[in-house]
């Protein structure tokens, strides 16, 4: 995390054996800590690759999005999937804390 200077967007499936959410939680939780952009999605039904199509479209909607406000360029207007499950640990932390 210390070197991480460019703006992240981690996206994260639960149940993924490979990566462990606690690895992306640690590292979105520190970013945001330093300052550093960092926008994080969880996907509590998926694993190592989105498989259900909503999340896909959700992801990939994301990504489209992030990239338009850090690099600039056009971006198709964004809405969240019926279908999706995603969900946003820096946001829900930040009620938390409110």
């Amino acid at each position: 995390v210390d070197k991480i200077q460019a703006p992240l967007l981690i996206g994260q499936g639960a149940n993924d054996p490979r990566v462990k959410q606690a690895e992306a939680d640690q590292i979105a939780f520190s970013m945001k800590e330093k300052g550093i952009p960092v926008e994080y999605v969880l996907y509590n039904d998926e694993g190592h690759g989105f498989a259900r199509p909503d999340n896909r479209i959700d992801f990939n909607g994301r990504v489209e999005k992030f990239l338009q406000e850090h690099l600039g360029g056009r971006a198709e207007p964004f809405e969240k999937p019926a279908g999706s499950t995603a969900q946003f640990p820096l946001l829900e932390k930040d009620k938390q804390l409110s």
